[in-house]
């Protein structure tokens, strides 16, 4: 028995880690350990021998806790240090400041057009996210029977309005309260319900352009829009085709497609494997257009165009999916960080 409290003894002082010290005081201290055996067996034992054992006992109990405790506490301390030591902190450095933020890829794109087009003329007007059906489709040469309107899954909200399609009312309310002539564009968030894939958003952003003034003409706007898509994209090689198109507030009306850069025109989720986005609605203002909003079309004509400007930036930075553009991750957002400032 003294050789097995020794050797006890022995592996407490040599435990290494705190699950080991246990470990040792389980099989010696517990209540199925050594010393509970032996004091079990005591009542076999006569009167004499049952005092020695139990002196001895009481005695090895005690030294065996003493050891323990003290070495408990040697690992406790050790841990404490540690701790300390790895938590230290010198107040006396200067803190490190805020840590820089990103501006979004979409308010760089924005802030660029806007920058450009103020460059050409233009002004920039901001216009209501909830909008009344009057300005989102029938100004617009939409009325309620119109099949344009199943084109566009609208959002419609208590009372009559609607959360905006596009950002084409703003050309509508820049008309009525500027009138002609007129240069400006509208950048905003827009809202479809439709289905999210890989392309296609609830939620995303555009930017309508318009010119009104004597004598416009599709030479104007091609070179307006091959400007922007010059500026944008900082390459004069982008690749484009206009076809006819058509929306009911242009007459003629024009689709502007750019080939695909983020697969070469060859093929991806982006471009629904076409080869070609569709980025930019265009045309002459509808003559109707313009006397709903009180201006006569005998005397003034002019342009509009309406840019997609997710799949703008999407195409400008390689983003293969547009539901990244309003995830939240900042491991995503981290990677535009730029030095434009406002």
């Amino acid at each position: 028995m003294q050789e097995l409290i020794e050797s006890a003894l022995a592996r407490i002082a040599a435990a290494h880690t705190i699950d080991e010290l246990e470990a040792v005081r389980v099989e010696v201290l517990g209540r199925k350990g050594v010393l509970a055996g032996l004091s079990r067996d005591m009542g076999k034992l006569a009167p004499v021998e049952r005092a020695e054992r139990g002196k001895f006992i009481n005695s090895a109990k005690q030294s065996l806790e003493s050891a323990y405790d003290g070495r408990k506490n040697e690992f406790e301390r050790a841990a404490l240090a540690g701790r300390l030591n790895r938590e230290w902190v010198d107040l006396t450095i200067p803190g490190a400041g805020p840590r820089p933020g990103a501006l979004h890829p979409v308010t760089q794109i924005q802030w660029e057009i806007e920058d450009l087009f103020r460059s050409m003329g233009f002004t920039v007007l901001d216009g209501p996210e909830v909008e009344t059906e009057f300005h989102n489709f029938d100004a617009l040469n939409i009325p309620p029977d119109h099949p344009a309107r199943d084109m566009q899954d609208t959002f419609w909200l208590e009372g009559g309005n609607l959360l905006r399609t596009h950002t084409s009312p703003v050309q509508v309310r820049g008309m009525e309260k500027l009138g002609p002539p007129l240069r400006m564009i509208a950048p905003g968030r827009v809202f479809r319900n439709e289905a999210v894939d890989a392309s296609h958003e609830h939620t995303f952003y555009q930017l309508e352009g318009m010119m009104i003034d004597r004598d416009v003409s599709v030479a104007h706007l091609t070179y307006f829009m091959k400007t922007l898509l010059a500026s944008i994209f900082r390459r004069e090689d982008v690749t484009v085709r206009l076809r006819p198109g058509f929306f009911p507030f242009v007459e003629p009306g024009f689709e502007l497609d750019i080939q695909c850069l983020i697969c070469g025109g060859s093929g991806c989720p982006v471009c629904k494997h076409s080869g070609w986005v569709e980025l930019l609605p265009c045309g002459l203002v509808n003559p109707h257009v313009l006397r709903m909003s009180g201006i006569d079309p005998a005397e003034w004509n002019g342009f509009a165009f309406g840019l997609g400007l997710t799949r703008l930036v999407m195409m400008r930075y390689a983003i293969d999916d547009i539901r990244w553009l309003q995830s939240g991750d900042l491991r995503f957002l981290n990677q535009f960080r730029t030095a434009v400032v406002r």
